[in-house]
């Protein structure tokens, strides 16, 4: 079974489970899966034969923590040390792919802005003119500040597995990570000059672009 194949029989037999030991269950499933630089092929294969042998210890009338131990954190890590590393050449699509996915999401967010704009506020035209050493500056700049937001929030996202965190201290952390996400690209905007020669792009063009990065993104992630 490929990886794919692998995720949906996880989500499958995940509704067997209790409610208790399916929280216990996901917690490690996104710990594990989170690590980042394992194989995803033997990282899935091992989380659905986890599932299977607490799918069958739940039926003889067990709790996780009667499988797997009252430390599923140090269970987990145990896990991941065992889980072959993920290939150079996965390493690089993986890239490639977070790269295009950001750069279609910025292209599609300045053709629906624009859209937004004009029509709703009546403040600017449908055609935009862009400075092309200012977007190229912006986007060199840009692509490794969001690869470095996105670990801080894998990282989060880690640390988070087997806390008991109340609703508002989530809701306020996550509030605070998206405030000083934005700060840092809206401060890249500003402080940039405008630099070398211009070009004139209609919104739709944005749109189209955008939608074609995308497109390539996910062929990039299906070759995986």
């Amino acid at each position: 079974m490929n990886v794919e194949e692998l995720v949906q029989l996880n989500n499958e037999k995940q509704k067997q489970l209790s409610t208790e030991n399916k929280k216990y269950y996901e917690d490690m499933l996104v710990y594990v899966r989170l690590s980042y630089d394992k194989s995803d092929q033997e990282t899935e294969e091992i989380l659905v034969e986890l599932l299977d042998h607490l799918v069958e210890a739940q039926a003889e009338g067990k709790m996780a923590e009667d499988v797997f131990g009252k430390e599923p954190k140090k269970y987990a890590d145990e896990i991941i040390g065992e889980l072959p590393k993920m290939v150079t050449k996965q390493r690089m699509q993986y890239f490639v792919t977070g790269m295009l996915y950001f750069l279609a999401a910025v292209s599609l967010y300045s053709g629906i802005a624009t859209l937004f704009t004009h029509y709703v506020l009546g403040i600017e035209s449908l055609t935009k003119t862009y400075y092309i050493g200012t977007l190229a500056l912006k986007t060199l700049i840009n692509i490794p500040v969001a690869f470095a937001l996105l670990y801080v929030l894998l990282r989060y996202f880690r640390w988070f597995c087997f806390k008991k965190i109340n609703k508002v201290m989530e809701f306020l952390l996550l509030w605070i990570y998206g405030v000083i996400s934005l700060g840092l690209f809206m401060l890249v905007i500003f402080v940039t000059p405008d630099f070398g020669p211009t070009v004139q792009t209609p919104f739709y063009m944005s749109i189209l672009f955008g939608a074609i990065l995308y497109l390539i993104g996910r062929k990039v992630r299906k070759a995986i």
